[in-house]
């Protein structure tokens, strides 16, 4: 007997077996499928060997089915009938839209991305649903099945079972009043940060984690006094007078509030990079989240002569879409 573990037979297998049932002979079954008749002698030996039962009584002639040969060939013609209705149904699969589509965005890509991308998803699922807000509750919904795709800072690093599409960097810059001279060295960033407050970004952001890391990093401790979730608020107060930013161009777009007596500049000292990735569970909806992934490329690749009018064009060459 065979491990049972294995298959007995193959379709092809099926196939034969089942020619050989309809012709009565094994040369008859060969001419109908332009096989010889030894192929189709090994063909049906390999499959009684397999099974461990006598399929055909060879003392009859035409040939005859024994019992478990009989229940085969109720059952083979049904198998082979499902197989080959699957090859149409994967092509049809193919071209199909899904049943439903969920996506997480990141809020600082919400004015650059949200319409179009809904606009995308729309043409690939029946029904849509595209939620913006903070990386940290996507990459637990994307995790707990609630989401299907991520679009944002890549928290999951060390998650396995991940598939990762990059698509932007772009650089941490400040965000000072006109008047204010830019700094130049990091510890520059003390003695502005004792003239006018440091508005940040929330600790639970992605965003205001990694400033905040990067401030440890320079052994900076900077006074805490306003702090947002989101780039409006962080922009807004200091267009309002209430202090500097650390903040990005993409940032600064969603804010999408007037400039008018602010200035950009670099942050001084080692560079900071914000990454922003697409993330979905690996082989889980085939090619989209590639598809989707260059889509989102586009979008933001045509963003640079906005990001080049808002911060300048020495700042908007760090801004670089992936790919």
């Amino acid at each position: 007997m065979p491990p049972s573990d294995t298959l007995p037979f193959d379709l092809r297998a099926l196939e034969i077996f089942l020619a050989v049932c309809d012709a009565g002979t094994m040369a008859q079954a060969a001419r109908r499928l332009s096989l010889t008749q030894p192929a189709i002698s090994q063909a049906i030996a390999d499959m009684e060997r397999r099974i461990g039962i006598a399929l055909f009584d060879r003392r009859a002639r035409p040939l005859a089915l024994t019992a478990a040969g009989g229940a085969l060939r109720q059952r083979a013609s049904a198998l082979l009938s499902e197989a080959r209705q699957i090859a149409p149904l994967l092509r049809e699969a193919e071209h199909a839209r899904l049943p439903l589509l969920r996506a997480g965005l990141v809020d600082s890509l919400a004015r650059v991305l949200m319409a179009p991308l809904a606009g995308r998803l729309d043409e690939m699922a029946e029904q849509v649903s595209l939620l913006s807000g903070l990386t940290a509750s996507h990459a637990g919904a994307l995790l707990t099945r609630q989401l299907d795709l991520l679009v944002g800072a890549d928290e999951l690093d060390e998650i396995e079972g991940l598939e990762r599409w990059p698509l932007l960097s772009e650089p941490y810059i400040l965000l000072l009043p006109e008047a204010a001279p830019a700094p130049t060295r990091a510890g520059d960033l003390a003695e502005l940060a004792r003239q006018t407050p440091l508005v940040r970004f929330s600790a639970r952001s992605k965003t205001g984690m990694e400033i905040e890391r990067h401030l440890r990093r320079l052994r900076l401790d900077l006074p805490r006094r306003l702090e947002f979730d989101t780039p409006y608020g962080v922009s807004a107060s200091v267009a309002a007078g209430a202090g500097f930013a650390i903040t990005t161009p993409l940032c600064l777009l969603e804010a999408g509030v007037p400039l008018a007596g602010l200035a950009c500049h670099p942050l001084p000292g080692p560079s900071l990079t914000r990454h922003l990735t697409l993330i979905a569970r690996r082989q889980e909806l085939g090619r989209l989240p590639r598809e989707v992934a260059a889509f989102c490329r586009e979008r933001l690749a045509a963003q640079q002569e906005a990001v080049r009018a808002l911060v300048g064009d020495k700042l908007a060459a760090e801004f670089r879409v992936e790919g």
